[in-house]
């Protein structure tokens, strides 16, 4: 089903319940605020709908749409939500490394990112994966967190010839699943684990094979070669080309630099290229987050985050192994 303009479906209801209830969790003394742009109000009025019931107040903050560079606004304009308890980021790209949002987070007010982008004309809110249980996901995290916080080194290596060296010296894991006191106030409705590397240091090759963030599926395999913790080559191929150019037009010399280590925890999503989140969550996946890293842990700052995904990854912590071919391989944790 086609997204409408302003058109509520009920799918879109649905994930803005999932939203609202389960992830942030809003309460009576809540003063919410959604941020969005005109090309998503119907998303925007769906959960605004759902929380007018619940919070003490629900504002919406319309922005610009500036593509991948409606974050520097809220690098620029570091307070804009000091006023709130609770921030939604529903614009088309993530908010969730910016100053402000780092600046959110730091005192402790509740913050989802939110980006709503997709290639096929559906509205974020409808996609099935957002209906993951929140409690699987815990569990499984954590059980990769184990391993991954007191490991120096993770090494990735896929059956497309994907060989990388990923190094975490005084870096601590974390993990998204939407549910904001999972994520001590902050997250992001990507479900996953993710390590915010050593900037300087990422070392081997990548064979893309997945998707390109948020400009859609790897059409063929492509390599990527990365020094001295950033990108120094991108194969010529169609898809290789697109990652070049969409690169470029950042301007930013600093969009080359692996910043995050990413592994995708959720089984209702498929990475089709359809949808960034969807993508990056994929379980069985995993993921190179690009440029900006500072509101994950990092130090690295840049006009912009994206990640890069590749698929049924092996991926040893030290020299423990603790996924084959994009399964856990470590006890996987049973719901009872």
């Amino acid at each position: 089903m086609e997204k409408e303009e302003g058109h509520m479906t009920p799918n879109m209801e649905r994930g803005a319940r999932i939203i609202i209830h389960e992830w942030v969790k809003v309460r009576a003394w809540d003063k919410v605020l959604i941020v969005t742009s005109k090309e998503y109000l119907a998303e925007a009025k769906a959960m605004e709908k759902e929380a007018s019931g619940k919070a003490r107040s629900v504002n919406t903050l319309l922005v610009e749409n500036k593509g991948r560079h409606v974050g520097i606004f809220f690098d620029d304009n570091e307070a804009v939500f000091d006023p709130y308890t609770a921030i939604i980021a529903a614009t088309e790209y993530s908010l969730v490394t910016t100053k402000a949002a780092k600046r959110a987070i730091q005192r402790h007010k509740k913050f989802l990112s939110l980006p709503l982008a997709t290639n096929d004309g559906r509205s974020f809110l409808e996609y099935d994966f957002l209906t993951m249980d929140t409690k699987k996901s815990r569990l499984m995290a954590k059980a990769f967190i184990k391993y991954l916080k007191y490991s120096e080194k993770v090494r990735v290596t896929t059956p497309a010839g994907t060989d990388m060296m990923f190094y975490k010296v005084g870096r601590d894991p974390g993990f998204f699943n939407g549910v904001l006191k999972d994520g001590k106030g902050y997250s992001s409705s990507s479900i996953e684990v993710y390590v915010p590397i050593e900037e300087t240091k990422t070392e081997g090759v990548m064979v893309l094979d997945g998707s390109l963030g948020y400009i859609g599926r790897a059409e063929e395999p492509t390599r990527i070669l990365f020094k001295g913790g950033r990108i120094t080559e991108i194969e010529e191929t169609p898809t290789g080309i697109r990652l070049k150019k969409y690169m470029e037009d950042y301007q930013d010399s600093r969009i080359y630099i692996a910043g995050e280590l990413g592994i995708g925890l959720n089984s209702c999503s498929q990475c089709l290229g359809n949808c960034y989140i969807e993508d990056e969550s994929a379980y069985g996946t995993f993921h190179v987050g690009l440029g900006r890293n500072i509101a994950l842990g990092g130090i690295q700052n840049a006009k912009g985050h994206f990640d890069l995904v590749c698929m049924e990854p092996d991926i040893y912590t030290d020299n423990r192994q603790i996924m084959q071919q994009g399964k856990v391989i470590i006890p996987e944790p049973v719901l009872y």
